[in-house]
């Protein structure tokens, strides 16, 4: 598969680049991505793809791996210019997670738009799709995973994704997976990364045009609007493997999800730990 198969996807990027197999398409755009201060530095949205991952990576480090060819696997470089705040940084997985999920709305096609029913984000990246005899999640099983990690000279952030696109369930490693091929989308894997690249594109130019404020920029808003997470029974796995029950209440100004927990009178947010869905009464 060479570049010309992406050439519409390459042109919503500003530095574009397919690999037929590697370890891990994060770790090589952070590699490849420079110091921002040197003349051979990549620039605000650079794409990395790749056609099969040996060493993809989740959150929590967990391992990621599927078929080849099954999958989009793609990582943005984020630079903004002009700079925003770092501390703005944190809503960039949100901004990746949210392009994902409406990505996948795209891809569902005109007969389904806006009918398509039950895609979602589950804070604060990963993209659901309810299917009727999900166990988990609450009742969704999970399409699409976000992993961000900054840049070593705090110039910005690489936004990775995978896609699952054309597994069978026997082909899925968890039972808590799913593929567009499962619910019925079809979709390649270049209709897939231009789907991507067009929304997160879009959100991105307005969220760096108002100076990284996701309040005013309209992210804060959207975020929260397709959150499955906000107004559910949630299990917080927090650092040091600390389990909490309580509801998800919103996300604040920061991307932090507030939680008010079991036996207290106000919410907590909460910036860095693994939510569990549980199952509406």
């Amino acid at each position: 598969m060479g570049m010309n198969d992406f050439s519409r996807a390459a042109k919503l990027a500003n530095w574009f680049e397919y690999v037929t197999e590697t370890g891990s398409t994060n770790t090589d755009l952070i590699r490849a991505a420079g110091r921002i201060d040197s003349p051979d530095a990549l620039p605000d949205f650079s794409v990395l793809v790749a056609g099969y991952q040996t060493a993809g990576r989740g959150r929590s480090a967990r391992e990621w791996i599927a078929p080849a060819g099954s999958s989009l696997f793609v990582s943005v470089l984020l630079r903004p210019n002009p700079a925003i705040a770092p501390d703005s940084y944190a809503w960039l997985p949100l901004l990746g997670g949210l392009a994902m999920r409406n990505a996948v709305l795209r891809l569902s096609g005109p007969a389904h738009d806006s009918e398509v029913k039950g895609v979602a984000v589950k804070w604060p990246n990963d993209v659901l799709i309810a299917e009727a005899d999900a166990k988990e999640f609450g009742g969704h099983r999970k399409v699409a995973g976000v992993l961000s990690e900054l840049l070593p000279d705090l110039s910005g952030v690489v936004v990775g994704a995978g896609l699952n696109l054309t597994q069978s369930r026997d082909q899925l490693p968890v039972e808590t997976a799913t593929s567009l091929a499962l619910v019925g989308i079809e979709a390649s894997v270049e209709e897939a990364l231009e789907a991507y690249l067009t929304e997160f594109r879009g959100l991105y130019a307005n969220f760096v045009r108002a100076n990284g404020d996701a309040v005013a920029s309209g992210l804060r808003s959207a975020v929260v609007g397709v959150c499955e997470s906000v107004g559910r029974r949630v299990r917080v796995i927090l650092p040091g493997n600390i389990e909490r029950l309580g509801t998800a209440k919103g996300i604040d100004s920061s991307g932090r999800l507030t939680v008010l927990f079991d036996g207290e009178s106000a919410a907590t947010s909460v910036a860095a730990g693994d939510i569990v869905h549980l199952r509406h009464n």
